[in-house]
């Protein structure tokens, strides 16, 4: 009510007597930036002046689709409009003079009408972006893009108009000149395609941030100093605010548990699949899950300062560091446009000094004949075409690209990091051992599982499911005691029966040293090794273990072969990590990390020169996913981190990393050999367009020819794309 009233902590208003509220900082301004050209800042958004690329906010926030939107729904229409268009055009070439019953003359108003919405409605961005590089003088693909289309249909608007204008060398029997509508048309369609294909991958980025902060409650159930427990926003937790978290819940800040106990689900952090106990004192961290128990923590650290917050700012960071596969083409288009442009005025300026009458005439047709030849279709489609069919293909095998740009760059792949828990290994702890001495095993695990079931500790649960497994009946059990650090103990059907360490073990008569023995191999493995105790006499040991997929070697072995180094990260400790390595001969182990120092590491290689990629699928691998060259999650682990991968193994097998790889290589190929087909045409049409062989033989290049030779680029970089589908990986 009175907005000058301020002071730092809650209570009531002076002058009215109304509850004070938080005063919350205002929202910054989004700033937007282009992927690009990371030094390009912008208050609002739009198009890079320097390369015509749509600005993307720097934060993460939620992404405005409408140019999403807009940009498909010209797709849609224009490519609705043009495929009739196409069919009209094309079927004279294919012997069909009156396609769809048309007369040459009302063709060629047919294909106005068809054409000119596609290339002034649906082309309208192009212009607009055609415009801002010849303003900024900075050209790229969208000046080729501008200049072709307008081209095109300018002259083509001329020939259904005035074709008297053309000297009879360029018209046909009818009397009529060739038009371009569908050359036009189609360029428009094709860009506007990969247009759309661009924005969906860069509204990736921002959904990969909602998926993080969709982690943390909206709420927090505050305790106030008098007991009693309000409901109340995120927003509003300070620190030192004491917060209940129920079970199930998610913890909504930074803090200390300052009573009960439970288990909390801290994979998002470490890793680890296995809950972490939690105790008075023990840390918690905002976003992970809590068991079954009930918690009463202190908050030490809120908002921006919390650990998901900053992992969401990681991410965003490395996203907004990356390029656009389109670079390559707008390098070479920068001096091909000029180049281009400059051989017209050339060819224009020669037949209108030194050609024969009408030399205006003549000018002008041969030098729009250069700029169609010119016409930047194939160039245009030597890059996406090739991409587009190695998705597809991709996707047949598994591996599914977020962008193009992944493809490109897992080529250059020399350096693979990968995380132990879910990538090399399920996920999820197993009974994988059980060793019995003087006792039927199933038996035994009869009685070990019927005594865990009563046990909330996440290795007791995959005991339990490994006896359920075996179709195992479990028995009830009496005088249950749970020892803490030691283990558990109780009755069942009147034996004593007690699993646990080796510590408790000393109370049931001690270890026997072949058993001991063997626990100690087993974790020499990487393996959680509990003894048990039946009758009064230690005669089991059951091992627990994350087990390593079975692909996982080939695909380690493969890899290396490719010349690929393997570098392992993991939360575990390092003796179980370790143990891993040395199992798969992986070349470098680093243990117990923490989601920042997994940057650290992909950032310290970068530094050496190395192309790293990362594989993952929890979400504390999201901002190492973000960060490296390549980030590739597993399709079978979290949400965040396929979404901030820009690669993912559907059935999280590692041995597709290898096949998308191989795929990579071959793809870039096919890139430089598209490239090749689109220019080679250029640079045998464009002299001839220009006229050079006139002197000579009398020969000059009509339009339609040189519309005709522009086609047949196209159709070679297509044919040779779609090569990549016997591609071997």
């Amino acid at each position: 009510m009175h907005l000058e009233i301020q002071q730092a902590g809650p209570g009531s208003c002076p002058k009215c007597g109304m509850t004070l509220v938080p005063l919350l900082p205002a929202k910054a301004a989004t700033e937007y930036t282009c992927p690009m050209h990371p030094e390009v800042r912008s208050p609002k958004p739009g198009n890079c002046p320097k390369c015509g690329m749509t600005l993307v906010p720097v934060a993460g926030t939620k992404e405005d689709d409408s140019e999403l939107r807009n940009m498909a729904r010209r797709f849609w229409v224009s490519a609705v409009l043009t495929a009739p268009l196409a069919v009209i055009a094309m079927a004279p070439y294919f012997g069909i003079k009156e396609p769809l019953g048309l007369a040459e003359h009302v063709r060629m108003y047919v294909e106005l009408a068809l054409g000119t919405p596609v290339v002034l409605w649906g082309g309208w961005p192009f212009f607009r972006k055609f415009a801002l590089s010849i303003r900024n003088r900075s050209p790229n693909m969208y000046t080729l893009i501008g200049l072709g289309v307008a081209l095109a249909w300018l002259f083509s608007l001329v020939a259904v108009f005035a074709p008297n204008l053309f000297p009879q060398e360029f018209r046909e029997d009818s009397g009529q000149v060739g038009a371009y509508f569908e050359a036009a048309a189609v360029i428009v369609t094709l860009v506007l395609l990969g247009e759309v294909m661009q924005l969906r991958a860069l509204g990736q980025t921002s959904r990969a941030i909602r998926e993080l902060l969709a982690l943390a409650p909206n709420t927090a159930i505050r305790i106030d100093p008098g007991g009693r427990e309000v409901e109340v926003p995120l927003a509003e937790v300070q620190v030192g605010d004491k917060l209940r978290v129920r079970p199930g819940e998610s913890m909504p800040v930074d803090g200390t548990c300052v009573d009960g106990s439970s288990n909390v689900d801290e994979s998002m952090i470490t890793g680890e699949p296995i809950p972490v106990a939690k105790k008075p004192g023990d840390r918690v961290t905002g976003a992970t899950i809590n068991g079954k128990g009930t918690l009463i923590i202190r908050a030490e650290r809120v908002g921006a300062d919390t650990l998901l917050s900053r992992i969401v700012h990681m991410v965003a960071q490395a996203q907004r560091t990356r390029a656009p596969v389109q670079r390559l083409a707008d390098l070479v288009a920068a001096y091909f446009v000029e180049t281009v442009i400059a051989i017209a005025v050339l060819t224009a300026l020669a037949w209108w000094f030194f050609g024969p009458e009408p030399r205006l005439t003549y000018a002008v047709v041969n030098a729009v004949a250069v700029l169609i030849i010119a016409c930047p279709c194939a160039v245009g489609l030597a890059t996406p075409i090739s991409i587009t069919v190695a998705m597809g293909q991709g996707a047949i095998n598994g591996i599914l690209f977020r962008n193009a740009e992944a493809v490109e760059k897992l080529r250059d792949i020399d350096t693979l990091v990968v995380d132990k828990t879910g990538t090399l290994t399920l996920g999820s702890p197993r009974l994988v051992e059980l060793i019995v001495e003087g006792i039927a095993e199933n038996e035994a695990l009869a009685l070990i599982a019927s005594l865990e079931r009563a046990s909330e500790h996440p290795l007791a649960q995959a005991i339990v499911k490994g006896a359920e497994d075996r179709s195992l009946r479990l028995s009830p059990v009496e005088n249950f005691e749970s020892v803490t650090g030691k283990g558990v103990r109780g009755e069942i059907g009147g034996r004593k029966v007690a699993v646990g360490s080796h510590r408790l073990m000393e109370s049931q008569g001690g270890v026997p040293a072949s058993l001991a023995d063997k626990a100690d191999a087993l974790r020499a493995q990487g393996k959680t090794a509990l003894y048990a105790a039946i009758g009064g006499r230690t005669v089991a040991v059951v091992a627990v273990a994350d087990p390593i997929k079975e692909t996982t070697p080939e695909a380690i072995r493969t890899l290396q072969s490719e010349g690929v180094r393997v570098v392992m990260l993991s939360g575990d400790s390092r003796k179980t990590a370790e143990a891993v390595g040395r199992q798969l001969g992986i070349d470098e182990v680093i243990a117990e990390v923490l989601p920042e120092q997994k940057v650290d590491v992909i950032e310290s290689l970068q530094k050496r020169g190395r192309a790293v990629a990362m594989a993952g699928d929890g979400i504390n691998d999201a901002p190492a996913l973000a960060h490296a060259n390549v980030g590739i999650a597993m399709g079978t682990g979290t949400d965040v981190a396929i979404e901030s991968g820009s690669v993912t193994l559907v059935n999280g097998d590692l041995r597709g990393i290898v096949k998308a790889i191989r795929l990579s290589r071959a793809t870039m190929r096919n890139v430089r050999q598209n490239l090749f087909f689109a220019f080679v045409y250029n640079a045998i049409g464009v002299p001839i367009a220009a006229g050079v062989l006139y002197p000579f033989f009398g020969l000059l290049l009509s339009p339609i020819f040189a519309g005709a030779a522009m086609a047949m680029s196209s159709v070679s970089v297509v044919t040779n794309a779609l090569r990549l589908r016997r591609a071997a990986i």
